[in-house]
């Protein structure tokens, strides 16, 4: 599984923008797709996820301000993020999770993208 993000830039305070991620390759074995974000100095932390049957979940510091969405058909998942702060100022990553179920267990496969930049100025 390939993953490209696009989307990032710079923000003001208060604005939108949408990140998109494109998934390529045996994109049919992905179980669950996430945004996950990294600030400087800071560790990476889970924004929102969302699985194939559309169960979504949000850190609670965009709770009401972010949205996940997955265009199955177009293989690609999106974040609408509204009302931005200076605190949402990362490198935004999406990540794919394909699990194999085996005689022996499950496999769990984590993908990632290469990342692209979220900065919102005060």
């Amino acid at each position: 599984v390939q993953l490209v993000e696009s989307g990032g830039g710079l923000m003001q305070a208060g604005g939108s923008l949408r990140l998109s991620c494109t998934a390529s390759g045996r994109t049919s074995d992905i179980d669950t797709m996430a945004w996950y974000r990294q600030a400087p100095g800071k560790r990476r932390e889970m924004v929102a996820a969302i699985t194939r049957g559309s169960i979504t979940d949000y850190a609670d510091s965009v709770k009401g301000r972010f949205t996940i969405a997955l265009d199955n058909a177009k293989n690609t998942l999106y974040l609408q993020a509204n009302s931005l702060k200076p605190e949402d100022t990362a490198v935004y990553t999406c990540n794919a999770v394909v699990v194999v179920h085996t005689i022996e267990g499950n496999n769990v496969f984590n993908y990632w993208g290469q990342g692209t930049q979220v900065t919102v100025s005060s």
